[in-house]
């Protein structure tokens, strides 16, 4: 069983900054691919950041160059660092991964971007 929690989320001015976190049980970030989504009302969810274990990245093309994902192993933690937020940015994100065959997920955090 793998949980995931989320936190970080908030309400901030169009240009600030949040840096969302994602705790893991276990080691599990270390060794599989952590991947960040957002979903926004009436729409669906969207990938928005991936880092795989060897430490690759992706990124949505809407948030290049504003948004950094990173993992501490020794704390099992993913972060998203948002920077230049958008109000366009403003969802529920979740972190998200898949083991053994099964996708979990986090509870979600809500972001909100608005002056």
């Amino acid at each position: 069983q793998v949980q995931l929690v989320e936190s970080g989320g908030g309400l901030v001015q169009p240009g600030g900054s949040l840096r969302l976190s994602c705790a893991a049980s276990g080691s599990i970030i270390s060794r599989n691919a952590m991947r960040w989504y957002r979903q926004a009302p009436g729409k669906q969810r969207d990938l928005v950041a991936a880092i795989t274990s060897g430490g690759d990245t992706y990124y949505r093309d809407s948030v290049k160059g504003r948004f950094t994902i990173s993992r501490d192993n020794a704390k099992n933690t993913v972060y998203l660092q948002m920077n230049s937020l958008k109000p366009e940015d403003t969802a529920v994100y979740y972190c998200s991964t898949t083991f053994e065959l099964q996708t979990y997920w986090g509870q979600g955090t809500q972001v909100t971007v608005s002056s």
